[in-house]
């Protein structure tokens, strides 16, 4: 995959994923899905200046024309600077490559920046799942978001046989 701009780079990770759990843990509050699921699919990494400062995990779904991203995590200190964008524009490629016609994604209802930031990515709500973050679920603690408790989860998705929409 070609570089995003002279600094940042999008690669298929090569490595151990314990190398870079520290970025899955900025996205995922439970260490018991976590440990479940950071094995599955291919990882995609963000390099900037030598270090990987972002990921996202593909993943197949029971649909063989579907994929989800699993995980999608930036760097704090990197934020803001189009690397979650990138790593999503590369995930959709890999999707087409693969002959895929759709991706998935999910995010915390109460996290309203993420909300809005799949809808810029051309992501639209699919469905609402409630109770996605409770213990029965593996989440032990409440969790909040700007102040507001996270219970449900947000299902999107992107219709890759539509044309991409131009970038706001």
């Amino acid at each position: 995959m070609p570089p995003v701009s002279d600094t940042v780079g999008i690669w298929r990770h090569q490595g151990a994923r314990a190398d870079v759990r520290w970025l899955f843990e900025i996205a995922e509050d439970s260490r018991e899905r976590l440990d479940r699921y950071i094995d599955a699919g291919d990882v995609l990494v963000a390099v900037m200046e030598g270090r990987t400062v972002g990921l996202l995990q593909l993943t197949a779904t029971a649909d063989l024309c579907e994929l989800e991203i699993n995980v999608l995590a930036v760097d704090e200190a990197v934020q803001r600077r189009g690397i979650g964008r990138a790593l999503v524009e590369a995930s959709l490629t890999e999707a087409r490559r693969r002959g895929c016609n759709r991706v998935l994604v999910s995010t915390g209802a109460a996290d309203t920046g993420n909300l809005r930031f799949y809808q810029r990515c051309g992501f639209r709500m699919l469905r609402i799942e409630r109770d996605a973050f409770t213990p029965a679920m593996g989440y032990q603690e409440p969790i909040f978001v700007d102040a507001i408790r996270l219970w449900d989860r947000v299902w999107f998705d992107i219709d890759l046989e539509l044309p991409p929409l131009p970038l706001p």
